[in-house]
């Protein structure tokens, strides 16, 4: 199977074109890594605001502890 549309090489490559895989796909291909990317971005994003939210209670809780501590 062929994904550049020649079942034979014995052809002239200077008259032939572009030989890449999947030619003719360029403009899906750098719509589906857009969108993977900005998906990526979101899944990161909130994956880090989530852990920031946890080491800020935790930051906030440690301080109580310790305050609570120094007084005694």
């Amino acid at each position: 199977m062929s994904t550049i549309g020649y079942e034979s090489w014995a052809v002239d490559l200077a008259e032939v074109g572009p030989i890449y895989p999947f030619q003719g796909w360029e403009i899906a291909m750098v719509i589906v890594g857009v969108l993977f990317w900005l998906g990526w971005h979101r899944i990161q994003f909130k994956r880090e605001s989530e852990h920031l939210e946890r080491a800020k209670r935790r930051a906030r809780d440690h301080a109580d502890i310790m305050s609570n501590i120094e007084r005694y």
